[in-house]
């Protein structure tokens, strides 16, 4: 049985919504993480403002609002724009939506994004 939790790094970049450079940063693939998280301060640095803030429930089911917004992030050779939580210093977090919106799946064994071959396009039983 494959880890729900697994998690392991790889290089993204992060920037802009509208465009300019992409800010290099090695992020944590948290597969039990429904948005991805970078500290505020980088997406500050950045000029990548939150467009609201939502109330989250912890691991510890802590309860905490941080902003949540929109960035432009490359991983591999594709960039798109995906949500983002406005997070305190040191959390790289790359969670689930982005990699839908990538299209990439997780090799638990090679511990790796690979492009997704097929796409559910909902609920029709095992693939």
């Amino acid at each position: 049985m494959v880890n729900p939790m697994l998690m392991f790094t790889v290089p993204i970049g992060v920037g802009h919504p509208d465009g300019g450079d992409l800010y290099p940063i090695d992020a944590v693939v948290d597969t039990g993480a429904a948005h991805s998280m970078l500290p505020a301060s980088l997406l500050g640095d950045l000029d990548i403002e939150p467009q609201e803030h939502l109330g989250f429930i912890l691991a510890d089911v802590s309860r905490v609002r941080y902003g949540f917004g929109m960035a432009r992030f490359r991983i591999y050779e594709t960039e798109r724009q995906c949500p983002v939580i406005f997070g305190p210093d040191n959390n790289y977090l790359l969670g689930a939506t982005a990699l839908e919106t990538f299209n990439l799946l997780v090799d638990p064994n090679a511990e790796r994004l690979v492009p997704a071959e097929w796409l559910r396009l909902g609920w029709g039983g095992p693939i």
